[in-house]
């Protein structure tokens, strides 16, 4: 593969309440099929090759429309999943602080977290890292769209670009089917072309450093 769109799902109803939704099977609401259905025709547009879904509904969804359009069957790998947030998953961020306050003050400091049951970014990035390498080592050519998480996204971005956690921690989470182009060189090496595209936000990085989605703090 010389080009990949890293797409995150549709919006959920634990998006629009502000719950972690993690590994946790969370379907799209009426806005996430609406907004799947919308941008479906853009991404159709890159004329993927393939395209390759994290196993989870919410992303199944997203990419069942793209699709339909291009005639190119979904790969489900459940390494694309978002970061599994054990006891956290279902509750808001203030749920999370009254509950768990010492991992939550380590969160927002972006610090590792203690509870064993909540993924690492370091198992994050490994997983996702091993389903990317997978692709660009096939022989298959072309463009290749991954729908998948928000914070799955973020992470297989940086491994792509060999960013370590300081330049990974600047992104901000991508929005509900918005996505990152990545190309590879003629060097072999990958570049970011685009963050938080979208038939609704067409930013690129060549926009004003101050546009939606770029270099900004964000949360996981």
């Amino acid at each position: 593969m010389n080009r990949i769109l890293v797409v995150r799902h549709g919006q959920t109803a634990w998006n629009l309440s502000g719950r972690f939704q993690g590994t946790s099977d969370i379907g799209l609401d009426e806005t996430g099929r609406a907004q799947a259905a919308e941008a479906a025709s853009t991404l159709a547009a890159y004329e993927p090759t393939r395209i390759i879904s994290s196993d989870l509904s919410r992303a199944v969804d997203t990419a069942r429309p793209v699709a339909e359009l291009t005639g190119v069957e979904i790969e489900l790998d459940k390494r694309l999943r978002e970061r599994g947030y054990g006891p956290w998953e279902g509750l808001t961020r203030k749920q999370i602080a009254e509950r768990f306050p010492d991992d939550h003050r380590r969160w927002r400091a972006q610090e590792p977290l203690v509870d064993p049951e909540i993924e690492t970014w370091d198992d994050l990035k490994r997983r996702t890292g091993e389903a990317v390498r997978d692709l660009v080592e096939s022989k298959v050519e072309g463009t290749a769209i991954l729908v998948c998480h928000g914070g799955s996204a973020r992470q297989i971005v940086s491994g792509v670009l060999g960013w370590d956690h300081d330049p990974t921690r600047s992104l901000s989470g991508m929005d509900n089917v918005h996505w990152a182009d990545l190309r590879r060189m003629n060097s072999g090496k990958w570049r970011l072309y685009g963050y938080n595209l979208g038939v609704t936000a067409p930013y690129t990085l060549g926009s004003s450093p101050l546009a939606k989605g770029q270099l900004a703090g964000g949360q996981a």
